[in-house]
């Protein structure tokens, strides 16, 4: 079978939107050349598209015309160290998928456990969030929650007491085991989110849980968050301004 035929099999059985390098193809060493001019060939003709760099996808068309792929696809190299969870998808995304904004810019953030640069891959900026806790997969959840808490601020499109709101409802929801590993996971972030995260938890009644992150946070220092009273009866307690 000619080099062309199997490059053509291989990427025939691509789902759309997948993202593929060269390493998905099992392709001798000799012809790596041939490989990558007809995948050249293939983008130019506007079969493949080319995400960034050495990466492909096979477009999914809309109805005005061909989709980008998923963010997990854009980045899903960067998540894993083999069988290894190293990051999670954050910030900007999650906002949208928990109904925090509609908003969805062109910038992927990453939790991971090393401070490292941001880069570029096609019309994406990426960066990457520090994480202080172990990530793994169970954790990831309740983390990309604590991140919610975090950057409450930033959220675009929408103001603080309806992500406060909406935050406080997704924590409810969560399982008694949940409510606890997340405020575990809680002591290891920022002072402002421990606060925060403590407020919320004393509004739902949780007051053993949010005993532990009181007893973490200096009595000396403030947190300038902008909450309403409405929002948290006993801000003083917890040192929110």
């Amino acid at each position: 079978m000619k080099i062309t035929d199997i490059i053509k099999n291989k990427i025939d059985r691509f789902a759309e939107g997948y993202v593929f390098t060269y390493n998905d193809f099992d392709i001798d060493v000799r012809n790596e050349s041939a490989l990558k001019v007809a995948l050249y060939r293939l983008v130019k003709s506007g079969k493949l598209e080319r995400l960034s760099k050495g990466k492909f996808y096979k477009p999914k068309q809309g109805i005005v015309g061909s989709l980008k792929p998923d963010e997990y696809e854009v980045v899903k190299d960067l998540l894993k160290d083999g069988n290894k969870v190293t990051g999670y998808i954050t910030g900007y995304s999650i906002f949208n998928r928990f109904n925090l904004t509609t908003q969805v810019p062109n910038v992927i953030q990453i939790g991971v456990n090393l401070d490292k640069k941001g880069i570029k891959r096609g019309i994406y900026s990426i960066k990457f969030v520090r994480q202080w806790n172990k990530i793994t997969k169970k954790n990831i959840p309740l983390l990309q929650l604590l991140d919610c808490i975090r950057f409450i601020k930033s959220i675009p499109d929408t103001n603080l007491e309806k992500s406060f709101k909406q935050i406080l409802n997704l924590i409810q929801k969560l399982p008694d085991a949940d409510k606890n590993y997340l405020t575990d996971l809680a002591t290891n972030y920022p002072p402002a989110a421990r606060a925060l995260t403590g407020a919320m938890l004393e509004e739902m009644g949780r007051n053993k849980l949010s005993g532990k992150l009181l007893k973490t946070l200096k009595s000396t220092t403030w947190y300038k968050l902008n909450v309403s009273s409405d929002l948290i009866s006993n801000k003083q307690k917890w040192r929110i301004q």
